[in-house]
């Protein structure tokens, strides 16, 4: 049990008690209280007067105190149970962003604005970039055209894009499709996943309904032996969310228009000018260079799994058609790492059990950076809820919180508070996120006011006989989206605006993408792992009765089993950058076009259809005949609508800055207490309270290089 100093939080976690009455009713009250605080610097201060205290400090304390309401308002629509309290979510969520396209519009203030940059201040650096970012961000919205139809047709289209992110983000929420399939149909895929699966009644009597939430697509996708199924799995799950179709289509008409409308040439140039890459042309370059690099090698593992694929429906008495599809993809890459590398998934996934592997991966951050998790549950839940009842402080039972703090030697003081939502339900976001709850800052008084921050993932549920097991992809989704939480509980920073997580989107991936290397590491994934059965009598009696007379395994993963898995990590690695250099790629082709009218007549999932085809050089439905316009994965593409417009890139170049900060300071030492703290200090803590670039500079002690990137992926 955690020692009592470590029980006894000095800040009260948030509660979630709201309903779907309060949530609009709340996002009122606090975008009233902030309209009043503009229109009182606006009454109160000339610009002849304008000083950073007198205009910038009340409006970035406003933000701040807004931030502790409003990322709750609009994450009740990710995860909640109930369908008004989602849709009121939205609703708060949306008058929210139409409050903030208003205030980012106000003429009144960006003259103060205007006029504070102008006296030139001393100021502290963190308050000057909030002073000039504040001040291009009023320029980038529009405050550099003149009053009139343009200026208003620019507001218009920001509303408008604001209402579609929304309702494209919430479509994708609420889909519950799926497909009825028979036992035979689903031949090959693991007995616990079947067993999850809903039962047909009356004409589905005998049928099992599978859906594409991930913990029934992806073992379907890489289990199932009949080809027929993936593939009307495969185009189904593309066309899951056809009514977004039209949504994207209109939002990249409307960026690209607003991007023309403030003298940008497309809206990639627009995006891209205040990220690390500065520009489109960097941008394509350096997917180019990626993509020369791979497209060999991506033709070369085809091959391979051509070959396997011959030899697999040979032996099963199957013609063989010579064609490689992308419905293969997941089916006989799984089937390549377990003949050719001894990779048995299941038999992995039995040494990673997620409560005790969330145990491990918090071990591993308590010693690199000095923090101390002590999860909050029965009566203490009580005892620190500000109205003394313990289901208040989460939004749904299977939630863990945890209170975060310094280790003894760096003094006890509390961190913040981390939750973790782990497993799929209706309605909830689908997908791995971190999402953060209420930010770090200063307050108005001079003290820290501490974050939340959660996860939000969708692994498989426990059963009576087997607890939720990761495969190890999954082990490494959730390290990275713990990384995330870390990311986002550590940032020290005066203002919310930069706290955490709140980066350039060309950056912002970096840290957690170094933290993945860590399950690559034998010593750590031996650390990570212990097998089920250890667990309970329970558990040990269930894995004896499904493993015939085998004797009981060791507690932690084989080392011979975790050289397989090492051995494995760029298996295939050319086939799955170049899948997500096609979602790059295809990015910047619809935020980059030749002029406006030549976006309006784009193709848009042709487009998506045929460059991935080109660049993944797996074929699709359009072989058979099905044209290109077969599926709309775009529509089901979150990413594009939900902020890495024009941004894509960004997982792929943080790659190059999170190998070399790996390389250069991890490689030879993953634990080094002194080094992870100098990280955590250096990088972490910065948020985006400083240049990007500068943060990395100064970690690595000099600027950022390519070189360990191409060595890791063997293209050096």
């Amino acid at each position: 049990m955690a020692p009592e100093q470590l029980r006894r939080p000095p800040q009260a976690p948030p509660v979630f008690t709201a309903t779907a009455q309060s949530i609009v009713e709340d996002a009122k009250r606090i975008i009233e209280a902030s309209r009043k605080v503009q229109d009182e610097v606006v009454a109160n201060v000339k610009p002849e007067s304008a000083s950073f205290a007198s205009v910038l400090k009340p409006l970035a304390h406003d933000e701040n105190t807004m931030a502790l309401e409003s990322h709750i308002l609009g994450f009740y629509q990710a995860v909640s149970t109930e369908q008004q309290l989602r849709d009121a979510s939205s609703k708060a969520e949306e008058l929210m962003d139409e409050f903030f396209i208003e205030s980012a519009m106000r003429e009144d203030i960006y003259k103060l604005v205007d006029a504070t940059v102008e006296k030139k201040e001393s100021l502290d650096p963190e308050s000057r970039r909030l002073l000039e970012k504040e001040h291009k961000d009023f320029i980038r919205n529009g405050l550099g055209l003149p009053a009139g139809p343009k200026r208003d047709r620019f507001k218009e289209i920001k509303k408008r894009l604001s209402q579609i992110s929304i309702e494209f983000q919430k479509n994708l929420n609420e889909e519950n499709g799926g497909i009825w399939f028979t036992t035979a149909e689903l031949d090959g895929v693991p007995e616990d996943v079947l067993a999850g699966l809903k039962k047909g009644e009356g004409e589905n009597e005998g049928k099992l309904w599978l859906t594409f939430k991930y913990p029934d697509l992806f073992p379907t996708m890489k289990y199932a032996k009949n080809s027929e199924t993936r593939k009307k799995v495969m185009i189904d799950n593309e066309n899951k969310c056809n009514q977004n179709v039209p949504l994207f289509h209109e939002a990249i008409i409307l960026r690209d228009e607003a991007a023309r409308l403030l003298g940008y040439p497309n809206h990639a140039a627009f995006r891209i000018e205040d990220k690390m890459a500065k520009t489109p042309q960097t941008v394509n370059t350096f997917l180019g260079d990626l993509r020369s690099r791979l497209t060999a090698g991506g033709q070369k593992e085809i091959q391979t799994l051509l070959n396997m694929k011959k030899t697999d429906l040979e032996s099963r008495g199957e013609a063989f058609d010579n064609h490689y599809y992308l419905w293969d993809h997941r089916y006989y890459d799984r089937l390549m790492l377990e003949k050719d590398y001894s990779l048995d998934q299941q038999l992995i996934a039995e040494y990673f059990p997620l409560q005790t592997t969330v145990e491990g991966m918090l071990k591993i951050f308590e010693e690199l950076f000095g923090l101390v998790f002590v999860e909050i549950t029965g009566d203490d839940r009580s005892k620190v809820a500000p109205s003394g009842k313990g289901s208040d402080i989460v939004w749904h039972e299977d939630v863990q919180i945890f209170s975060v703090w310094d280790d003894e030697a760096a003094g006890s003081s509390f961190v913040g508070y981390l939750y973790l939502d782990l497993f799929p339900r209706p309605g909830k976001y689908g997908h791995a996120a971190n999402f953060n709850l209420q930010p770090g800052f200063i307050d108005a008084q001079g003290n820290r006011r501490y974050p939340a921050t959660a996860l939000v993932c969708n692994f498989t549920k426990p059963t009576p006989k087997k607890p939720s097991l990761l495969k190890h992809d999954e082990v490494v989704t959730l390290f990275h989206e713990l990384g995330h939480g870390i990311h986002d509980l550590v940032a020290k920073t005066i203002y919310s605006r930069f706290h955490g997580t709140n980066t350039v989107r060309d950056f912002v991936e970096a840290p957690s993408q170094m933290l993945e290397n860590w399950c690559w590491t034998p010593s750590q994934l031996k650390a990570l792992s212990k097998h089920y059965s250890s667990l309970s009598p329970e558990y040990q009696a269930a894995w004896q009765e499904q493993a015939g007379g085998k004797s009981v395994p060791d507690e932690q993963i084989p080392d011979d089993v975790i050289a397989n898995v090492i051995r494995t990590k760029h298996v295939n690695d050319a086939l799955f950058n170049l899948r997500q250099l096609h979602f790059g790629i295809f990015d910047m082709t619809v935020h980059e076009p030749a002029s406006h009218a030549a976006i309006e007549k784009l193709p848009i999932s042709a487009t998506y259809n045929q460059l991935r085809k080109q660049i993944t050089q797996m074929e699709g439905p359009e072989s058979l005949g099905l044209g290109d316009d077969w599926g709309h994965g775009e529509a089901t593409f979150g990413h594009l609508i939900g902020g890495y417009d024009a941004g894509y890139y960004g997982y792929l170049s943080s790659q190059v800055y999170s190998t070399d900060m790996f390389y250069t300071v991890f490689k030879s030492d993953p634990m080094n207490p002194k080094e992870g703290r100098r990280y955590r200090h250096s990088v972490l803590e910065k948020g985006g309270s400083q240049d990007e670039m500068q943060t990395l500079t100064e970690f690595l002690g000099r600027a950022p290089k390519t070189d360990a990137f191409y060595k890791d992926m063997g293209l050096s």
